[in-house]
């Protein structure tokens, strides 16, 4: 606790030096207050060209800067964690946090960032670690839901996430440094306990068409203990370590946009991540010396560290007034390394250190769309291309590989083309293809159909239908697991799942009052979705047990969700919920393909005082229980199919955010994990080979309080 108040009194005096040092005054505009809300909300997601929403024929849900500051957040799962329909599943033994939509996980879902997908350890823009993504350049994030093969080609089945960057500023220099400090659960301590946020920006237009910008951000997570007891206990009580893993990320990127005029912008983009991921064992030999009666205790601990190279080069204009084109092209790369050794705990000494490449992905990424070919306003047409050549590498210790490296590499080639056809001012339909072309798989189509309709009321309705496949991945390719007791393959010779979806949504906005003060806008939204070809482990032979991944399953869900928002003066606030169906038809097994069904509910409310500048935000979430099948082992030794359920959680988070000498100055405190949420019981995970269901899911550390202070000299 002294080390916790210390920690405090510093903040505090830091604070009250750097009111001091910005007693002078300035202008500085807001961009941050309820003005916003008068403004349409442009999105990229999709789009031929930069539209608003209601122009969109696509349904595209949008995430603010604004609602980003007002949660503190620093990477993608502490935003998509309030989400309807989107679960995040976190994984404290690696570290890693995924993302769960419609039932499907990581796998089906796409995150990209400015309309590129991103490397991580185990593909491109599929599988990605949530919180490998900061948020401390985003000017908004857009969220599509459904296969969106067509614009965005393989693994977008369930949807796809569009982090946009800012690129520009309206002010000479832009200086942005801000510190955070954040307790992890109960446990907080300077140094070494909780977690601790140090960031600068700086951005300046070298002349009014060149603008450039460079960021730093340091984010120490230094572990949840719980009820472990760290790097240093020295008894072998398996209390050794953490519950979550410790983890330290640094993250440098750098812009240059290039904008002369109207028709033309350009950019180049840079980032580097590196991320450190500390695990200690719980096992601690404690080599006894009985001539000495002296121990020596020893524990095999491992490092992981995960560098990321981004390079994208981007232009976008109008070619002679008339032709719009959009190429991108990108060189990523990212990388997993592990050091294994073996840890003296009493001497702080390593010995017997191993250091190897555990995974990685470079990537050379290029992707242009043409259009407005006829310059006509009541019909356009698009023409696209994406290639990719992935060169991936993973270990034998990152999978069971058969004792080999798996070293392979995977080119893609599509061309895809879509058209948009306005036939008047209410009615606007959007049909699309694109022909996935593989080195490894046999050509694969995506499709789309949209149409959006205006009603003489204002009601609007859009009607979305699209596909896309999922490409098979590295385990179920190439695992191979056999010993005396084990025969567990994968299968080279897997073809793509086939996605398919259909969304409806049905949406009105409504102004009430003299000066339109009071503003309601209400969607309903019903949706189906269809995985055919999916796979799974199956048993192709019984005596002995063999074991393979397969095509064999068809996974559907079905869902119908009510959202709603509202803005009065100075409030807003939003709530919606969601009610769906999943059915997984196992023709591996015998098996009954009924629905199982679950409820979401979420919603949000904010407030600005604006007599004393200050923001008071609440984001709230309830997640029902949820049910699944899974195999389990009766009194008889004999596998069967039971009804798990997984025991129903809420989630809640608040802040409030004062503003200082004209919003130089902002200080944001507030608190997550309000209702204390760590563990959930379940019954709906079945055991691995070596292990048994576990009876709870680790969702959280416990409730956390944060304290930001940030400032902006803005010149």
């Amino acid at each position: 606790m002294k080390k916790s108040f210390s920690s405090i009194k510093n903040l505090v005096l830091f604070l009250s030096v750097t009111l001091a040092y910005s007693q002078q005054e300035e202008n500085v505009k807001d961009t941050t207050q309820t003005k916003v809300n008068n403004l349409e909300e442009v999105v990229v997601t999709g789009q031929f060209s930069p539209q608003s929403v209601k122009k969109s024929v696509f349904e595209v849900s949008v995430i603010t800067e604004e609602k980003i500051n007002q949660q503190a957040a620093n990477n993608l799962a502490d935003v998509l964690n309030q989400a309807l329909n989107i679960n995040i599943i976190p994984n404290a033994s690696t570290g890693k946090s995924g993302v769960q939509m419609f039932g499907l996980d990581a796998q089906y879902f796409k995150i990209l960032v400015d309309n590129i997908p991103l490397v991580n350890d185990e593909g491109l823009g599929s599988n990605t670690d949530l919180t490998q993504i900061n948020l401390d350049d985003i000017q908004q994030i857009e969220i599509v839901e459904g296969s969106m093969g067509v614009q965005y080609g393989a693994d977008a089945v369930s949807g796809i996430i569009n982090i946009i960057t800012k690129k520009s500023s309206q002010y000479k220099w832009e200086i942005t440094p801000y510190t955070q400090e954040e307790t992890i659960g109960d446990e907080y301590g300077w140094f070494d306990e909780g977690r601790h946020i140090q960031s600068v920006k700086i951005g300046h237009n070298l002349s009014y068409k060149l603008y450039g910008n460079v960021l730093f951000t340091r984010n120490d997570f230094t572990g949840f203990s719980d009820n472990r007891k760290g790097k240093y206990h020295t008894e072998n009580d398996g209390l050794r370590g953490y519950v979550w893993l410790p983890k330290e990320q640094f993250i440098s990127k750098a812009l240059l946009n290039f904008a002369p005029n109207n028709n033309f912008r350009s950019f180049y983009k840079f980032e580097y991540f590196n991320e450190t991921i500390e695990r200690y064992d719980s096992n601690v030999r404690p080599n006894y010396n009985p001539s000495t009666q002296t121990t020596d205790p020893t524990a095999s601990d491992e490092i992981f560290s995960s560098e990321r190279f981004y390079h994208h080069l981007n232009f976008f204009g109008r070619f002679k007034n008339k032709l719009n084109y959009d190429i991108s092209f990108s060189y990523q790369q990212q990388k997993r390394n592990v050091e294994t050794y073996n840890y003296r705990i009493k001497s702080d000494e390593k010995f017997d250190v191993e250091e190897f490449e555990y995974e990685s992905r470079k990537v050379l990424y290029s992707k242009g769309t043409f259009s407005n070919f006829l310059d006509k306003k009541n019909f356009d047409f698009q023409l696209g291309y994406e290639i990719n050549s992935i060169n991936g590498y993973a270990s034998s210790v990152a999978g069971t590989y058969g004792g080999e490296n798996i070293d392979r590499e995977l080119g893609t080639y599509d061309i895809f083309t879509s058209s948009e056809i306005h036939f008047n001012n209410k009615f606007s339909l959007r049909p699309g293809v694109r022909l996935l072309m593989s080195s490894n798989f046999d050509t694969q189509a995506a499709i789309e159909l949209s149409g959006k309709y205006v009603f003489n009321n204002g009601f609007e309705t859009r009607l979305i239908l699209g596909s896309s496949p999922r490409m098979p991945n590295y385990d179920e390719l190439y695992t191979y697991f056999v010993d005396a007791n084990h025969d567990f393959r994968g299968n080279e010779n897997l073809k793509p799942e086939q996605g398919i979806s259909a969304f409806w949504h049905f949406k009105k906005a409504f102004s009430i009052g003299k000066n339109d003060d009071f503003k309601l806008s209400n969607k309903l939204t019903a949706w189906f979705l269809n995985v055919d070809d999916r796979i799974e482990v199956t048993i192709v032979n019984t005596q002995p047990l063999q074991q393979q991944y397969n095509n064999i399953d068809t996974y559907r869900n079905w869902g119908i969700a009510l959202t709603n928002s509202a803005h009065y003066k100075n409030l807003n606030g939003s709530v919606g919920i969601s009610f769906s169906g999943t059915s997984k038809k196992l023709d591996s097994r015998d098996f009954n393909d009924d629905y199982l069904y679950a409820l979401q509910l979420n919603a949000n409310v904010s407030y600005y005082l604006l007599k004393w500048d200050m923001v008071f935000s609440t984001f709230f979430k309830a997640n029902g229980p949820v049910q699944q099948f899974v195999q389990k082992v009766d009194e008889n030794d004999e596998t069967i199919l039971v009804k798990g359920k997984q025991d129903p959680y809420s989630w809640m988070d608040a802040s409030v955010r004062k503003n200082f000498l004209d919003k130089k100055i902002q200080l944001s405190l507030g608190a997550r994990n309000l209702f204390d949420v760590k563990r959930v019981n379940t019954t709906a995970i079945e055991g691995g080979a070596h292990s048994g269901s576990p009876s709870d899911l680790l969702l959280g550390y416990g409730r956390s309080f944060f304290i930001k202070l940030l400032y902006n000299l803005n010149i």
